[in-house]
Formats: C-alpha cells, structure tokens, sequence
C-alpha cells in the first residue's frame, strides 16, 4: 500500500540525487521497481529527462546583450507593424558546402518487406573537398552567393567587397528597398564586427542589426536557409567545386 510515508522517502531520496535509478530507490526502501514508478509518476508527478545541451554558459553580460537585441527587434516590429520591418531586413550567413556530405536519416528511409532485415549504412566522414559560400538573403529570396577562390580566407577586404556587390544588386530590384534604408542581420565573425565593415554599412545606408556572440535565436539562416540547400547536396557525390556550385546555383 502507499502510504504518504512511503512518498515522502521517495522524494528525499530524488531530491539528494536527481540522477538516482527507480530500481536504486527501490532496492534502499525495500519495495518493488514498479511501485517506485507508480509514485515517481503518478503521486510526484515526476519525470527524468536529459540535460540539454546549449552551445555556451552566457555570463550577465551576454544574457543582457541577447536580451537588448531581442528588444530592439521588437521595437521595429512595433514602429512597423505592416511587414515593412520584413520587407526592409536582409541578412548573411557563410557555410561549408560539401564535396559528399552524409545523406539525412529521412532520405535513407527505403521500402521493405516484412520480416527482411533492415539495411544497413557504414559510418562514413564528410569529404575534404568543400567549398564556403556567403549567402544574403531576404524575404523573397536569394540575393547574393558568393564562393570563397581556394587560397584565400574570409577578410575585412573580401567582405566588404561582398557589401559592394550587394548595394548594387538591391539597387537593381528597384521596390525602394535601397531608399527606405536596409536592416542587415549577421553573426559576430570578426570580419563582420571589424570596425571598418561598420564605416563601410554605414557608407552604403545599411542599419547593422545588433547579434550578440551565441545568439543562436537570431540565426535565421542556420533554421530556415542552409537545411533546405544543403539536403539537395546530402548522399550526391562530386568531383568538384564547379560541379557543387553548379547544383547549389540551381
């Protein structure tokens, strides 16, 4: 019988070690594993889960960064609330596009009869060719991809030529994206945070978006644009950077 005895013992012996085993509780109170669970979740209305895993421990000052841009993205929403903010935001992201990039658990879902066993997949590593792309986007699609030459490596230089490219590619849309004022969204990589990548936004009319380090909340790219390119190029060989290109392009 369970007794409110019985219950309490149970919860001091979780709240001592949040991690201990029902058959643990069990054998210390001398009562039956599937009693243990009766009360764990029934009378205490417990669970036990797995700690999740987030990229960084934020200090103070980092939740309070993360917590000022999250403000500041309402405010605009609030000032526009007819998608003007929407319509007015591009934002950038690099990623690695891959020579054979491992297929997706979905994709290697195949028919089977009934009682055949289930295929089997090696464990395989992703190629070393690869090639980086910087991508800019905003609500109606892709603006500018740009692939890294081999040989070199992503500068103030580069990047700023990038913000070249893109100016003259909005003024082309002709919808008065360029005249309004652009709101750009990126990370925190230190070609984006560099001082003179802030004059040169500043020079071409565009409103640089506050995105703390770790701010994985205001990624958008990482959520919504890379999955989607990149499960094209998941289980496909290539033999090289003109034939990912090719295939990303399209």
């Amino acid at each position: 019988m369970t007794t409110p005895k019985i219950i309490d013992q149970i919860h001091e012996l979780i709240l001592e070690d949040h991690r201990i085993s029902a058959k643990s509780v069990a054998e210390q109170l001398g009562i039956s594993r599937e009693r243990v669970g009766s009360i764990i979740h029934e009378d205490l209305v417990l669970q036990k889960l797995s700690a999740k895993w987030v990229l960084k421990c934020l200090n103070a000052d980092q939740k309070h960064q993360q917590c000022h841009s999250s403000e500041q993205l309402l405010e605009f929403f609030q000032r526009d609330p007819n998608d003007v903010l929407l319509g007015a935001m591009v934002t950038m992201d690099e990623t690695w596009l891959y020579h054979y990039d491992l297929e997706t658990k979905q994709q290697s879902v195949e028919w089977q009869h009934r009682g055949l066993p289930c295929p089997k997949k090696f464990r395989v590593q992703k190629s070393t060719g690869k090639i980086l792309a910087s991508i800019f986007w905003d609500q109606d699609g892709i603006l500018l991809i740009d692939y890294l030459p081999k040989g070199q490596t992503i500068n103030v230089e580069y990047h700023l030529s990038l913000l070249v490219q893109l100016k003259d590619i909005l003024k082309g849309k002709c919808d008065g994206k360029v005249i309004k004022g652009v709101l750009f969204l990126h990370d925190y990589a230190p070609a984006h945070r560099a001082l003179a990548t802030q004059k040169k936004l500043a020079y071409l009319g565009f409103h640089c978006l506050d995105h703390p380090p770790y701010s994985l909340g205001l990624a958008p790219s990482d959520y919504h644009l890379f999955p989607g390119l990149k499960k094209q190029l998941k289980g496909r060989h290539f033999s090289s950077d003109v034939e990912v290109i090719a295939t990303a392009d399209t």
